[in-house]
């Protein structure tokens, strides 16, 4: 089995108490081979000279214009085998996280660019099941969120995220990933990391402008035909009231059952 690195990057700007709890996830973790880059952006807060002492982490104080920006200065200065940018407030699952993946994909002779898993989102209490079949449909649905990606460093040497997309880089970077470089994710089917929720993207005016990029992006990326295609079959399978279910702490862990056997029964 090849020995697989991992750098985790973590982005922060006055994250408080948030950014050592992110940090200590990582500490945690019972597989030795990795590093942490904290890419702090001039907080004041003292949020980064409350981290603990240890050598796995570098500190990167540097402006930047914005998360992906800062994530493509910290992807630049990464010596990993793969990199998962993790943000703060969310963490690892539990301390076996990368071992797992470590062995996962240092076993895999296929060798993808991209590994995937699944996410527990605190705020509604459950697993969030990832298509373990990435297709163009999967593409325009909803990608694996980059929290619960491991990505190849040369990937992301090659494909930076855009920052003109405030909301939506990650998403722009996955299906440039897909549709023009090739890359075919691997999903692992264990749970990532917990997922703090009602992040930046997620308030109302952000969903806004979530909205106007995905637009933007899928138009980039898949023909006329596709997105007619694709966009009847959210109509017809209800895509506004299954996210409304989703989103529920009542009925989300029903939702992701069932579409976890879907998954399941079609794999």
């Amino acid at each position: 089995m090849k020995r697989i690195t991992f750098s985790i990057i973590v982005v922060s700007l006055n994250a408080g108490e948030k950014l050592r709890r992110t940090v200590q996830s990582i500490l945690e973790q019972s597989y030795p081979h990795f590093e942490v880059i904290v890419k702090d952006g001039m907080s004041t807060d003292g949020s980064v000279d409350r981290l603990p002492q240890d050598e796995r982490i570098r500190i990167v104080r540097q402006r930047d214009t914005g998360i992906y920006d800062a994530m493509n200065q910290a992807t630049a200065l990464a010596d990993g085998d793969y990199l998962l940018y993790l943000n703060c407030g969310d963490y690892f699952y539990h301390e076996k996280v990368l071992e797992k993946a470590g062995a996962w994909i240092g076993t895999d002779r296929a060798a993808s660019e991209i590994y995937y898993g699944d996410i527990y989102n605190r705020s509604v209490d459950t697993r969030i099941v990832s298509d373990p079949h990435i297709t163009a449909f999967t593409c325009y649905r909803n990608v694996p969120c980059h929290q619960a990606c491991f990505y190849a460093r040369q990937l992301m040497r090659k494909r930076k995220y855009n920052p003109k997309y405030r909301v939506r880089a990650d998403y722009d970077h996955f299906l440039g990933c897909y549709f023009e470089d090739g890359v075919r994710p691997v999903s692992m089917h264990f749970i990532i990391v917990s997922y703090e929720g009602g992040g930046f993207s997620e308030t109302a005016e952000n969903a806004r402008r979530s909205a106007r990029e995905h637009k933007a992006i899928t138009g980039k990326y898949m023909s006329a035909g596709q997105l007619f295609l694709f966009r009847m079959l959210m109509l017809l399978s209800m895509a506004p009231l299954r996210t409304r279910i989703a989103g529920s702490r009542r009925f989300s862990g029903i939702y992701q059952k069932i579409k976890a056997a879907i998954y399941q029964k079609r794999g």
